[in-house]
């Protein structure tokens, strides 16, 4: 074993509706070994414990050491015993992951919300390791992220702690994907934003032909089309920028004032596309929100990027080996 390894090793997997991800990591976040192979949620739930299954025997081979525990992210709703409630990607309703993987693999295994094991990621190996009070904040497809309060990642009563991105930002405003109206994610969420686009085409097509002419037709520009018309200087895009900050930034406020963090850290897809998002956050934050709010605190970009996921699990299946 190479003696800059500090164990114990534990697995980080990320499953996907077609692949799934496994990197076997230490103590100190170094990745020892890692593998990616394909998924088919079409064959069953039981051809994806396969899948899962031949990852990590391929990872763990690959780095030539045995794994003490496993942690696994998956975008779904999971409770606190790792049966997943529902996974619209893998079609599972009510399905006992953790049961069947610690069953296969003869292994401890923690399961968890993909986006608060990425936020586990930042907090333990990336932009906030040593910070024991931050909110992380992944604006993607959609919004979501996880709280650390006092060196504690929240869970809430059912596991469901950090949907940041279904706070309500307009009361009876736009239709969010969940039940209510007017969340941060219908006005921020990169789906959101292709939608306003798709909207402010149709209202004034004449400003809109730098996205039509990108996107090849109205009903395929999505949020990555903005961002290449924004960086293009198209002024419909630069519209449809500053609309987005201002969304951002106004949900970013309740957040900072609900929970006081000393870092805020920013990522996901949308943040990778449009990283001046970050400096315009920033400065409406510091203006808007309460100052005991903001003394202590700083904004910050992620710095795991895709590895986060995978990182935040591996770090969830330490705590289950002390």
């Amino acid at each position: 074993m190479n003696a800059r390894v500090k164990k114990p090793l534990t697995l980080g997997v990320d499953l996907g509706g077609t692949k799934v991800e496994t990197a076997l990591v230490d103590s100190q976040g170094n990745i020892v070994s890692s593998h990616r192979h394909p998924t088919h949620p079409e064959k069953g739930a039981d051809r994806i414990i396969e899948d899962i299954s031949i990852c990590v025997d391929q990872c763990l081979s690959k780095g030539g050491e045995d794994a003490q525990a496993l942690g696994i992210g998956i975008a779904a709703q999971v409770d606190k015993s790792g049966v997943v409630l529902s996974s619209p990607n893998l079609g599972w309703k009510d399905f006992p992951l953790r049961e069947k993987l610690e069953e296969r693999l003869k292994l401890p295994v923690v399961v968890t919300n993909d986006v608060r094991a990425a936020a586990m990621g930042e907090w333990r190996f990336g932009a906030g390791k040593g910070i024991d009070d931050l909110v992380v904040v992944f604006v993607g497809t959609g919004i979501g992220g996880g709280v650390i309060s006092g060196g504690h990642l929240l869970h809430g009563c059912s596991n469901t702690a950090g949907e940041l991105g279904h706070t309500t930002l307009i009361v009876d405003g736009r239709k969010c994907h969940c039940p209510n109206r007017g969340c941060l994610e219908a006005y921020a969420g990169g789906w959101a934003i292709a939608e306003r686009a798709r909207e402010a085409v149709q209202a004034k097509p004449k400003a809109g032909k730098k996205l039509v002419s990108l996107a090849g037709s109205v009903e395929t520009i999505t949020a990555a089309v903005v961002s290449q018309a924004y960086h293009d200087e198209d002024p419909l895009a630069l519209q449809l920028f500053m609309e987005t900050a201002h969304y951002l930034s106004s949900g970013l406020v309740s957040i900072v004032n609900a929970f006081n963090p000393c870092l805020l850290i920013l990522g996901g897809g949308v943040i990778e596309g449009l990283p001046e998002l970050i400096k315009i956050v920033d400065g409406e934050v510091r203006r808007r929100a309460l100052r005991t709010s903001v003394d202590n605190l700083s904004i910050v970009k992620a710095a795991l990027g895709k590895e986060s996921g995978i990182m935040g699990a591996a770090a969830l299946a330490q705590e289950i080996t002390k």
